[in-house]
């Protein structure tokens, strides 16, 4: 049975103190996610929500439109998951010659990228989304915090968590991979048909990548916010197409990069 956390021996040393005993950390180890019976992505990640990473990671990438292309989801190993396709479906299965290759750090990044999203119909995001107060703001990591049960036993996992514009905490994931975390809770929204997120705000615990920005827009969601900083290529993903997108939200005060005027 796969465990998100583990025990492991440690010997502990400080001022005063010198004792063996049970630390307990969180738990990588590779998945391989397969479609229609190829291949498409070896990622590490934290066990647990596995379904829900690989339909996320497979939603955002654009191999899957729909929760009606999947005909079946098997885990024929511990470490593999694939989805059987719909006789109907019809996946842009040319993108499969992409290396998906990930580790828990890194994911798809480059200026070609930006044209890869529009080519994949990933829409601009409509200015009429709703505002959000920037009290409201300020309140959400303490949610977030409050949501991370395995964090609070290894310090050693980033999350992501869905909350609509009243402040309200939807659903939480938790992964040692920042986007692997943001794949399980989108995935399981896709999974759910409740795609795409117009009314929904995602908040990540650590920096703002990229492929995090990336995989909000495939979502649908019009404001992404975090505890640590964005890189330059997420804001200039946000700012062409039309994200709201926050950083270093934490002790009330944060900084918008991008689509300002969602903010009250």
């Amino acid at each position: 049975m796969n465990r998100p956390m583990v025990p492991i021996p440690v010997r502990t040393i400080e001022p005063g103190r010198d004792e063996r005993r049970l630390d307990v950390l969180a738990v990588e180890e590779p998945l391989e996610i397969r479609l229609g019976g190829r291949a498409v992505s070896i990622t590490m990640r934290t066990p647990g929500h596995d379904t829900e990473l690989a339909a996320g990671f497979l939603f955002a990438e654009g191999l899957l439109r729909s929760p009606d292309d999947i005909a079946a989801a098997r885990q024929p190993a511990r470490n593999s998951i694939e989805f059987d396709l719909a006789s109907d479906a019809t996946p842009a299965l040319d993108r499969l010659n992409r290396n998906f290759y990930m580790t828990s750090s890194c994911g798809v990044c480059g200026k070609a990228s930006l044209e890869a999203l529009e080519m994949a119909g990933c829409p601009a995001l409509p200015l009429e989304a709703p505002a959000v107060r920037a009290e409201l703001l300020h309140s959400l990591p303490e949610s977030l915090r409050h949501s991370q049960a395995v964090f609070d036993q290894t310090g050693g996992l980033h999350a992501a968590a869905l909350f609509d514009f009243d402040g309200r905490l939807l659903a939480a994931r938790e992964d040692v991979g920042r986007h692997n975390a943001v794949d399980k809770l989108i995935g399981a929204e896709f999974l759910g048909g409740r795609t795409p997120l117009a009314e929904r705000l995602l908040l990540v615990s650590g920096r703002t990548s990229f492929e995090l920005v990336q995989k909000a827009l495939m979502a649908g969601i019009p404001v992404l916010a975090a505890v640590g900083a964005p890189s330059s290529l997420a804001v200039e993903l946000a700012l062409r197409f039309r994200m709201t997108l926050i950083g270093f939200l934490r002790n009330r005060r944060f900084n918008v990069y991008s689509g300002a005027e969602r903010v009250v």
